[in-house]
Parts: C-alpha cells; sequence; structure tokens
C-alpha cells in the first residue's frame, strides 16, 4: 500500500479510545481498566478497549433484561416490524462496510479484500433474517382427546454470544441475526484480540431502531468477561464459537443453572482425493481452503488424502499453486495471506512446525516467515505443506490454526474414509471425484457436519452449518439457527 492510500484509509481504521454498549450508551469497565488492542501486521497499538469483568457483566444482563421485559419492546413487536428494523441494520452494515472492513483488517490483520467481503456478507446474514422472523412458525398438531393442540415459539430471553477473533464480524452476524429476529436482547462478547466491530456493530444497531439494551456489546477476556456471561444465571442460553477446551468450559459454567448452551468448536477437516478427480482444479482451488484467513478457520482442510497412485503429481501440482500464494501488507489489495492474529499465534503454529519435522514429516514447501524486510515486525508465517505425513502425527492429529497441511497417501475408499473419521473433530471436509457414486457414499460416511463434493464450499446463509463429536452443538445459520434462540411451549384448548 502506498504512502497517499495509507493516509486516505478511514480514521476509524485506527481508533485510540474505544467503549463498551450497555443499556444503549457507550460505557468504560466499571474499575477503569483497559487493555491494549495491537495490529498484528505491524505490531502496533491502534486501541485501547476497556477490560470487562463480571460487574460489567452483571449490568449488561440487567439491561437486556429490562429491555426484554418492556411490554411495548423489541420481544412485544410484530415480527414483521422487528424484521423490517433488521433490514434497516443490514442497510448500514452495508452503508459503512469499508469503515467496517479498515477496522476488521487494523484489527485482525486479515486481507482488506477478505475483510470487504466478510462485512458484506455479515450485511447479508442480517438481511437474510430481517426476511426470517415473521416466518417462525408453530404447528397445530392432532391429539387423542376433543381439542385444538398448538405450539408458540417463543424467545428464550437474555442470550449470551461470544464470538471469535478469526472471523469477528461474521460470526457476531450469525448469532445476532437469528437471536435478534425471534425477539430475544442479546450480550454481545467479541475475542479481546478483536472487539472493534463488535463495537461498531452496537452504535450501528441502536442507529437502526433497535431498542437499548437489545445489544450490549461488553469487551474483556474470556476467562473473566466470557466466563460471567456462561455462569450467570440472568442469561438463558450461551452460544459459543471457538477452541474445544473452552467450549467444554462453557458446558461447565452453563450446567449450574441448566442454561442451553450452542457450540462451533475446533476441526481438522480432510479433503480426501481420489484418483479420478480433476487434480489441477483441486491444486487450483485448495490452497485457498486451508491457507486462507492464515490457516485460521474451523473449517479448513489441514489434511489432504490422496489415493497413492495420484500422490506424487498431487503434491507437485498443490505445492506450484501453493507458491503462487500472495503473503503481504493486509492492506494491499493484491494481498492473499496476512499476518496471524498474534505473535503469540505466529509462535504456536512455528513450534508445530518443528513438531511435524521432529516426527519425520518433510517440509515442500514454506515452513518460514516470509524474507520481505517490510514484513518483519508483523506475525507472518510462509503457507506451509508437509509430505510424508501419518494420520497419527500430531500435525494430523491436532488443530494448528495456522497455514499448515498434511498430505497423506491411502490405497482404498474404505482407509480414505478410516483415515477421514480417525479424529475427535468433525466440522467440515470435501471428496474430490469424478465418480458420484463414489462421491456420495463417502458423503454419506464422512463424520461430518458440511461437506461439499468438488468444492471447498460447505458454508451457506442460507444452509444448516454444524459440527459432530467434539466440534460443536447444534446448527448456526439457515432457518435451523432459529431453533437455538426460541422455546416451544405447547398449548391445548380443550373442546369438550
Amino acid at each position: 500500500m502506498t504512502t497517499d492510500q495509507r493516509a486516505n484509509a478511514p480514521e476509524t481504521a485506527s481508533p485510540t479510545n474505544v467503549r463498551m454498549v450497555i443499556g444503549g450508551e457507550g460505557v468504560d469497565a466499571a474499575d477503569g481498566q483497559t487493555f491494549d488492542v495491537v495490529n498484528p501486521a505491524t505490531g502496533a497499538v491502534i486501541a485501547k478497549a476497556p477490560l470487562g469483568g463480571r460487574e460489567d457483566v452483571d449490568r449488561a444482563v440487567a439491561a437486556a433484561r429490562k429491555a426484554f421485559d418492556d411490554p411495548k419492546g423489541w420481544a412485544a413487536w410484530a415480527a414483521g416490524k422487528r424484521g423490517r428494523t433488521l433490514a434497516k441494520f443490514a442497510a448500514l452494515v452495508k452503508g459503512h462496510s469499508e469503515e467496517l472492513a479498515q477496522l476488521e483488517t487494523a484489527n485482525g490483520g486479515k486481507p482488506i479484500t477478505s475483510s470487504r467481503g466478510e462485512v458484506v456478507g455479515a450485511s447479508l446474514v442480517f438481511d437474510y433474517y430481517a426476511g426470517a422472523a415473521n416466518k417462525v412458525f408453530g404447528q397445530t398438531i392432532p391429539v387423542s382427546k376433543p381439542g385444538i393442540d398448538l405450539t408458540l415459539r417463543e424467545p428464550i430471553g437474555v442470550v449470551g454470544l461470544i464470538v471469535p477473533w478469526n472471523f469477528p464480524i461474521l460470526m457476531a452476524s450469525w448469532k445476532l441475526g437469528p437471536a435478534l429476529a425471534a425477539g430475544n436482547a442479546c450480550i454481545l462478547k467479541p475475542a479481546s484480540y478483536t472487539p472493534l466491530t463488535a463495537i461498531r456493530l452496537g452504535e450501528l444497531a441502536l442507529e437502526a431502531g433497535i431498542p437499548a439494551g437489545i445489544l450490549n456489546v461488553v469487551t474483556g477476556p474470556g476467562g473473566t468477561a466470557g466466563a460471567s456471561i456462561a455462569a450467570h444465571p440472568g442469561v438463558g442460553k450461551v452460544a459459543f464459537t471457538g477452541e474445544t477446551t473452552t467450549g467444554q468450559e462453557i458446558m461447565r459454567l452453563a450446567s449450574a443453572n441448566v442454561k442451553k448452551i450452542s457450540l462451533e468448536l475446533g476441526g481438522k477437516s480432510p479433503n480426501i482425493v481420489f484418483a479420478d478427480a480433476d487434480l489441477a482444479k483441486f491444486a487450483r482451488e485448495s490452497p485457498y481452503s486451508v491457507f486462507d484467513n492464515c490457516g485460521q478457520d474451523c473449517c479448513a482442510r489441514s489434511r489432504i488424502l490422496v489415493e497413492r497412485s495420484v500422490h506424487d503429481e498431487l503434491v507437485e501440482l498443490f505445492a506450484a499453486a501453493t507458491r503462487k500464494v500472495k503473503v503481504g501488507d493486509p492492506l494491499d489489495e493484491t494481498t492473499e495471506v496476512g499476518p496471524l492474529v498474534s505473535v503469540k499465534q505466529r509462535d504456536r503454529v512455528k513450534d508445530y512446525i518443528e513438531i511435524g519435522l521432529g516426527e519425520g514429516a518433510t517440509i515442500v514447501v514454506g515452513g518460514a516467515a516470509p524474507d520481505d524486510p517490510a514484513l518483519a515486525g508483523g506475525a507472518y508465517l510462509m503457507p506451509t505443506v508437509f509430505d510424508g505425513a501419518t494420520n497419527d502425527m500430531r500435525i494430523a492429529r491436532e488443530e494448528i490454526f495456522g497455514p499448515v497441511v498434511s498430505v497423506i497417501p491411502f490405497d482404498t475408499e474404505e482407509e480414505a474414509l478410516r483415515l477421514a473419521n480417525a479424529t475427535p473433530y468433525g466440522l467440515s471436509g470435501s471428496i474430490w471425484s469424478r465418480d458420484i457414486g463414489k462421491a456420495l457414499r463417502a458423503a454419506k460416511s464422512l463424520q461430518a457436519g458440511v461437506i461439499s463434493v468438488n468444492s471447498n464450499s460447505s458454508v451457506h446463509t442460507e444452509a444448516p452449518f454444524g459440527g459432530y463429536k467434539m466440534s460443536g452443538i447444534g446448527r448456526e445459520l439457515g432457518m435451523s439457527a432459529l431453533d437455538l434462540y426460541t422455546e416451544t411451549k405447547n398449548v391445548f384448548i380443550d373442546l369438550t
């Protein structure tokens, strides 16, 4: 990016102070403490955010409860009115897309083109649930006694929404959209690495006409603010996206008052390539299935399982495609992969690279920081391809959450599925074959929630998203997500 381009970037990309949004007001932490928000591309502090804790969560829950209980408030509005207000919110998010994209890139190191796409994606999610608000249907049910039996779908009340740092605004929209459409009052807690777009969403929601207290934003660490939301008796449901061990802790904390939970957790997704696949298409598209967002994606296809007869050809094609991936300054519009979210995360991934070498795998491409001196101050790491891996190596079993992929050969269809399923995770995956029967057999056998055939595209606003096994509980997106934020009430009317 040129000096002139940097000078013309919106000031909101580098704020110096931000505040939480509670009860319709911008507020500091109750004890006045703050934490630094760092740009991982430069290492510079770009903001100071409130270090929220238990008292701040108490304030947010009280504000949300008051707003939810208002007899003329959000939950009591006609569903169509909620939908029209959500549509205004969606339009505001889209209208502020460049501002929000600059914030997202400065905050998380995401390439600016990716940030722009994700902000527009978030606006489309809000728009989808604006249309869904008046389509939350009950049923009439034939029962054995004379009368009418019917069900009502009602909002849960106050819900806590805890989102990760890898797709901050997009994950917020996945939770806020259905939660608001159903009539709930929300407490959104962004990750400490990336609080900026969440705070801006809270402000835009008020501008759209969403009543004060319906969308509250609390910033702070997961161990204090997040844990307080999960354990709070005034919160009726928690939705969390993040790593598996934190999800397990949220389950434990939520159990005290049998709080409803939905979890989207880790993954170690396979890319299964049969010998009859279009290898050129696979090699052209699949680097982005694991290196996009610098590999910081629960859906990342971080294991390539390839039929042995085409192993060497595939490795050569995939390595060549990987070398073409542009790593660089996230504000450069030609950049495809920026830095990891922090130096700490970069060092964790580097440790895994050393582990892989120690286990006997070999690096075909990458494995080190880029050699461009202009990138030396950032948390950069080149996309890394391991060959000679086996499914029992740590690099093939554990979620690295960085730009690292392992290539593992197989001999038969049965072996491919056995290797693919030999993981505690089950979030996503791809199957590559020209034989539709084989592809469908594999899709039915693969223990994962979202699968694509001859594609890496398995996430769609209109379709359910979620995982098997330790990859989570519940389904986000589509109309299925409304089930996460509603209670079903059965009513019988005796006609005798």
